[in-house]
């Protein structure tokens, strides 16, 4: 009895033990278990007031802008000068002032200009930061009333406007009107076909004629320099021999007038004879390889002519045929280009066709060759 009683003690101890065991590896398992999935604590952010992972803080070099390089900058009161109405042949003087606004030195560079009309002064080239300059510019106008438009461009080293346009602007007020415009003559007419030549004061002043010249003495005016008006009609006298040798010129008139004292009139004549075309050219000629050219000489008045003789200046055109057609010459002319090495392209001679009586017609003859290497 007493043996069973510690049998049966034993195995209740054995199996006490084991079931202890058994517990002890499932609490270490459970316990390995929970730390593997428990998050981490959450980090809270003070601006947003939200968990979230930690941010890293960028440093003070990172957030800070580049530093900006030290430059020049051009700014101007104005880019256009307006004159309004001015006389012609008038100096009329505008500024344009402007500064340095940037934070190293300024250096104009250059100032062109699109006019010899417009000449310039300025003090100097370089200006320091916050330094102003002035730009003087003397605008001389023309002897034709109208608009007008003047350019001026100042280059610097400023890297954002390197190039500024300065504008002129005016408009010409002719104090003295004449009548023509200009003139057209013609060797078929008295007098060259010359018509009078009346002068008016628009804003009413009273002025005398100091001075009639022309081109090659050809047409000379009487007047008296003492007389004061507000009108003048001068007779024009014209001097065909000279005409001949200068058939087109200008006419200037000198006046006292305070704000006008010179007046320009353009004259034009139709010469005896006409050359069809008036300039022989020819284009992709080969050295040496003549090739064949028309040329008509004709009177522009239907006056019968005869033609002398004919030559060239430097042998290179030379006539094949001479025709007389009426009132006309035809003639066939032979171009040899010349034999040239190097990087000549081009070649010129001159063809002469006398007239009898005197008279000496010039056609000038331009060749150019074909591209490519010249034997």
């Amino acid at each position: 009895m007493k043996r069973n009683c510690l049998i049966l003690t034993v195995a209740v101890l054995v199996y006490a033990l084991l079931l202890q065991s058994v517990c002890q590896e499932e609490a270490v398992l459970a316990s390995e278990s929970e730390t593997a999935v428990k998050p981490s604590k959450p980090v809270i952010s003070a601006s947003a007031g939200i968990a979230g992972p930690q941010k890293q803080e960028p440093s003070k070099a990172e957030t800070l802008p580049p530093a900006k390089e030290p430059a020049p900058k051009i700014t101007l009161e104005k880019v256009v000068h307006d004159f309004g109405e001015v006389g012609p042949r008038t100096q009329n003087v505008c500024e344009f002032e402007f500064t340095n606004a940037g934070d190293s030195l300024l250096e104009i560079t250059k100032v062109s200009k699109t006019c010899g009309c417009t000449p310039f002064t300025l003090e100097k080239n370089e200006y320091a930061p916050g330094e102003s300059g002035t730009l003087k510019v003397k605008y001389n106008t023309g002897g034709f009333g109208g608009p007008v438009n003047r350019r001026l461009f100042v280059y610097s080293n400023d890297k954002e406007r390197p190039k500024v346009t300065l504008t002129i602007k005016a408009k010409i007020v002719l104090k003295i009107d004449h009548e023509p415009k200009k003139l057209s003559l013609s060797f078929k007419e008295e007098n060259a076909g010359c018509p009078e030549i009346t002068l008016n004061s628009t804003d009413g002043k009273p002025f005398s004629i100091k001075g009639f010249r022309s081109t090659g003495n050809s047409i000379a005016a009487d007047y008296d320099s003492s007389v004061e008006a507000t009108k003048f009609v001068l007779r024009p006298k014209v001097d065909t021999e000279k005409l001949r040798k200068r058939l087109n010129g200008r006419i200037s008139i000198g006046l006292t007038h305070p704000e006008c004292d010179n007046v320009l009139i353009f004259f034009s004549t139709l010469p005896r004879f006409g050359v069809k075309p008036p300039t022989i050219v020819v284009y992709n000629v080969k050295s040496q390889e003549p090739i064949t050219k028309e040329v008509w000489v004709l009177s522009n008045y239907d006056e019968d002519f005869e033609v002398e003789s004919a030559s060239s200046e430097k042998g290179i055109v030379k006539v094949l045929n001479q025709e007389r057609i009426g009132n006309r010459y035809k003639f066939e002319l032979e171009i040899t280009p010349p034999a040239v090495s190097g990087k000549q392209r081009v070649f010129k001679d001159v063809f002469f066709v006398n007239i009898k009586g005197g008279e000496k017609l010039k056609i000038n003859c331009n060749g150019f060759y074909a591209k490519g290497k010249i034997k």
